[in-house]
C-alpha cells in the first residue's frame, strides 16, 4: 500500500472569516495558524501548503489579558546601528493594530518558505468590513 500525498491540484482552499471582538489574542492565532497550516485537515501535510484563507474583522478589539497593554513591548529594527525601535501593545493597537494579530500569528507559523506562504493568506482588517465578499468566507466560531 503507498501513501497518499495531495497533489497542488487536489487542495481545494476555503475561505474563514474570524471576528477578532473580545477574543483573546494568543488564543485566537493558534486557531489561526492551524487553520492557514491545514492541520485540521485530514490531507494535512507537513511539506505541502494545504491550508485555508483567513479573513479577520475587528483588530483593533482583541483582547490581552493580564497587563500584556502596557507590559508587552513589540520591538524592530532597522538593521543600522542604534536602529532598535520598542513600542508598547498600546500604542502598536492605536496606530497599526493589524500589526498585532500578524506578528503573533507569525510566530506560530514554520519560519520558511512555506510559512510565508501561509502568512500570505491571512487578512486583517481593522473595522468590521473586508473586501473578499466575493470568496463565500464561512464564519468561525473562537469559544472565548
Amino acid at each position: 500500500m503507498r501513501t497518499y500525498f495531495p497533489k497542488k491540484g487536489d487542495v481545494e482552499p476555503r475561505w474563514f472569516v474570524i471576528d477578532a471582538e473580545g477574543q483573546v489574542l494568543g488564543r485566537m492565532s493558534t486557531i489561526i495558524a492551524n487553520i492557514l497550516s491545514g492541520k485540521a485537515k485530514p490531507t494535512y501535510t507537513p511539506f505541502l501548503d494545504t491550508g485555508d484563507h483567513v479573513i479577520v474583522i475587528n483588530a483593533e478589539k482583541v483582547v490581552l489579558s493580564g497587563k500584556k497593554e502596557t507590559d508587552k513591548i513589540y520591538h524592530s529594527h532597522s538593521l543600522y546601528p542604534g536602529g532598535l525601535k520598542s513600542k508598547q501593545a498600546r500604542f502598536v493597537r492605536a496606530e497599526k493594530p493589524e500589526a498585532m494579530i500578524e506578528e503573533a500569528v507569525w510566530g506560530m507559523l514554520p519560519k520558511n518558505k512555506l510559512g510565508r506562504k501561509m502568512l500570505k493568506k491571512l487578512k486583517v482588517y481593522r473595522g468590521a468590513n473586508h473586501p473578499h465578499q466575493a470568496q463565500k468566507p464561512e464564519p468561525v466560531n473562537v469559544a472565548a
